[in-house]
């Protein structure tokens, strides 16, 4: 790999990181009906303006010693973890699919994925202001990656959303009480939009697989509490970015060892 390559990756972790700055401030603020551009950052606990170069990615974290300038009040890890992670996978995206339309596309739904991620960790909701129209953006999308043909766009939008919708109506007639909110119903819709259809049943295999095994020993711990109330909405975004950076050596994989 020419030594470009690699500046061009820090290029793009750099820029994740700045987004992932801006994802934090949507991560605050959608819950609570809160405009995402004004007013300016300001510390949560003494409301005290936060300068420019008190709000540089990662950086004014590690300088600050994680608290706030003004009323040393002690700011969240997740924070720089955010950035973190945005960087990376603004920085894999650009390594998996190089110099292209998709990688600014790509882009653009793994921050909306972080986001949704977070708030759903948070207040236990998938904001519509982000899955509606994620849907749509996903849908006109395709039509500019070459390996994504819109009606596979839009049969993933169909499959994502019903396959989630038939569960949720079949678990709720089996217990009696609901199971899967509508935000994890129009969110799987958004990951078809962007994936394809094909996405759809790996992205519920690995999302309900890797909810099962964080899920089994949380409620354990609550004493077998199995109304233990579990964001699946975390789960289905990290099964997107897997399948979208490995889905299809997954699929070889898993149809080889069928062989």
């Amino acid at each position: 790999m020419p030594f470009e390559f690699y500046f061009f990756l820090v290029s793009a972790f750099i820029s994740g990181a700045v987004v992932g700055s801006f994802l934090n401030v949507c991560i605050y603020r959608i819950p609570a009906g809160k405009s995402i551009v004004s007013p300016p950052s300001a510390c949560p606990y003494c409301n005290h303006r936060i300068a420019w170069f008190q709000n540089i990615p990662i950086v004014s974290y590690l300088i600050l010693g994680g608290k706030c300038a003004f009323c040393k009040a002690s700011i969240s890890f997740r924070y720089p973890a955010v950035e973190v992670l945005t960087g990376l996978l603004f920085s894999l995206t650009l390594y998996y699919f190089s110099f292209s339309v998709a990688t600014l596309i790509y882009w653009v739904f793994l921050a909306a994925l972080v986001t949704i991620t977070f708030i759903d960790l948070d207040h236990q909701i998938i904001p519509d202001v982000i899955s509606l129209p994620g849907i749509i953006v996903g849908f006109i999308c395709s039509f500019l990656i070459p390996w994504l043909p819109w009606f596979d766009s839009l049969l993933g939008i169909v499959i994502g959303g019903g396959i989630l919708l038939s569960i949720a109506w079949v678990y709720e007639k089996v217990a009696k009480r609901e199971g899967m909110g509508g935000g994890d119903i129009k969110l799987l819709a958004m990951l078809g939009a962007f994936l394809g259809w094909k996405a759809v049943l790996p992205v519920v295999f690995i999302a309900s697989l890797v909810g099962s095994v964080i899920g089994v020993p949380l409620m354990l711990l609550q004493k077998g509490d199995t109304k233990l109330a579990i964001p699946f909405g975390p789960f289905l975004a990290f099964a997107a970015t897997v399948y979208l950076f490995w889905g299809r050596d997954l699929v070889y994989w898993y149809l080889n060892l069928l062989r």
